[in-house]
């Protein structure tokens, strides 16, 4: 069961507010594997938003859901803002205090 401290409303804004900004997507597929990448938001849509990777040997774009950002499966930042205030809410482990 997944714990949500956001709203999928809340998560739009924050997607909303990188529009046409460099960020770095981490998505997570399963079976401890991860994919990580930088690239443009390029699209913000009512049920999707879509990021168009740096890579110059990918031809087109990725889409996600909000729902996916909401259940942590994908996670999306600023290109190098590793800050927590620039963070998309997602729901996460709790970090340990050092």
């Amino acid at each position: 069961m997944i714990k949500t401290r956001h709203g999928i409303a809340e998560v739009k804004e924050s997607i909303a507010a990188l529009m046409r900004r460099q960020v770095d997507v981490t998505v997570n597929l399963g079976r401890n594997k991860t994919l990580r990448f930088c690239g443009e938001l390029s699209g913000v849509y009512p049920a999707l938003f879509t990021v168009r990777p740096n890579d110059g040997n990918f031809l087109g774009k990725t889409a996600y859901s909000y729902a996916e950002v909401l259940c942590g499966s994908v996670r999306v930042r600023p290109a190098g803002g590793f800050d927590a205030k620039g963070d998309v809410p997602t729901q996460s482990a709790p970090e340990l205090p050092s």
